[in-house]
Formats: structure tokens, C-alpha cells, sequence
């Protein structure tokens, strides 16, 4: 029995410095056993985010688990489009499942939850914009305001093109984006033509 406690006790130490989150590869490369993690689980001490992703019960909670969650599940990807906005308070719309895009040939992801919503962007659309920002003391890649707003223009057939009006009139509205910035990426995105009557009405 005191051996079991000091496996437990040792693996809720080393998951408590990563954060309280840890993926169950990345346990057993620290040197937890697979039954101690189960053990874990099954007592309440650990609760399972998603498949093979588990946070400590008793640790903080988390402030945006499903972003930190799909970041932790799918690394290659970066939080988009309505997502995105929703993170950067520039829309009405509550996402329903996480925007992830991933550059097109990447490997699609398996994960059962959250709800995921894959995006596939050609290399130089899909590498432009991106920002990392530490949420619940992890790293986590998002789009920048502008480049969303971009990618929202571009993929307006899926999202709805009111999302991305609500969007621009928001962004600009609270002078959170740079102009400059937006024609940056509505050229890198081949949308400059379709936002520029937008672009010039909401800011005459």
C-alpha cells in the first residue's frame, strides 16, 4: 500500500509542475507508470479532459480549458476564425466547437473532445499572423486580430460573411486592429478586393 502512495504521490508532483496538465505520453515519459495514472483517474484525483489529457481535480481551474486542451491535443494547429474572435472579444457569436487550422497535408487530427472544427490554409496563409499566448499557463497559438479578421473575409462562405462584418465593424470600432496590418493579411489571404468596399465604409 505505501508503495502505491508514493507512486501517486510522485506522479501528482510531477503533473502538479506541468501545470496540473499533462498528456499521457509525456507521463510516462516522466516516469509514471500507465496504472498509476489510471489509479488516478478512477480515485477522482485526476480528471480527464480528453482522450489521454488529464488535469490534476484539485488545481486551479481552467480558465479556457478547451483552448488549452486542443492545444496540448493537436500542437501543429492554431486557433481560428470564430475561435479567434471570440478570444479577441470581437464577435456575438459563441463557438459551438474550437476553429483549428492546420496547413493543408497535415495529419488530421484525432481527438473526440472538445468539438473540433478543422480549417486547411496553404503554407504562407496558414504561417502569417500567428500569436502565442500563455492561457492557464500554457502556450497557445492564435491568430493575430487582424489576420482573423482576414481568414473570415476568406472563408465567409463557411462562417457567414455577417460574422465577419460584425467582426470588422467591432475591430475597428475599438481600434483594435491596425489598417495596415489588415491589408497585410487580406492580401496574404486574397481577399483584399472583397474587404476593401467594407473597409472603406466602416471607416469614412
Amino acid at each position: 500500500m505505501t508503495q502505491n502512495i508514493t507512486a501517486t504521490d510522485k506522479a501528482k508532483t510531477i503533473i502538479l509542475k506541468q501545470g496540473g496538465i499533462i498528456r499521457t505520453q509525456e507521463a510516462i515519459r516522466q516516469g509514471i507508470h500507465p496504472r498509476t495514472l489510471y489509479q488516478l483517474r478512477d480515485s477522482g484525483e485526476l480528471e480527464q479532459l480528453s482522450r489521454g489529457v488529464y488535469k490534476l481535480g484539485d488545481s486551479k481551474p481552467l480558465e479556457y480549458p478547451d483552448l488549452v486542451t486542443v492545444a496540448i491535443r493537436v500542437p501543429k494547429g492554431v486557433i481560428c476564425l470564430v475561435s479567434a474572435l471570440s478570444f479577441h472579444e470581437m464577435t456575438t457569436q459563441v463557438p459551438h466547437a474550437v476553429s483549428v487550422a492546420l496547413e493543408k497535408g497535415a495529419e488530421q487530427p484525432r481527438i473526440d473532445f472538445p468539438p473540433v472544427t478543422v480549417f486547411r490554409f496553404s503554407s504562407e496563409c496558414f504561417s502569417a499572423g500567428i500569436e502565442t499566448h500563455m492561457l492557464d499557463g500554457f502556450p497557445v497559438r492564435i491568430y493575430s486580430p487582424e489576420k482573423t479578421l482576414a481568414d473570415c473575409f476568406k472563408f465567409r462562405n463557411t462562417i457567414g460573411l455577417d460574422v465577419a462584418l460584425e467582426a470588422l465593424q467591432e475591430c475597428l470600432r475599438a481600434k483594435r486592429c491596425s489598417i495596415d496590418d489588415l491589408w497585410h493579411y487580406a492580401r496574404i489571404c486574397r481577399v483584399a478586393n472583397v474587404m476593401r468596399p467594407y473597409m472603406e465604409a466602416y471607416t469614412q
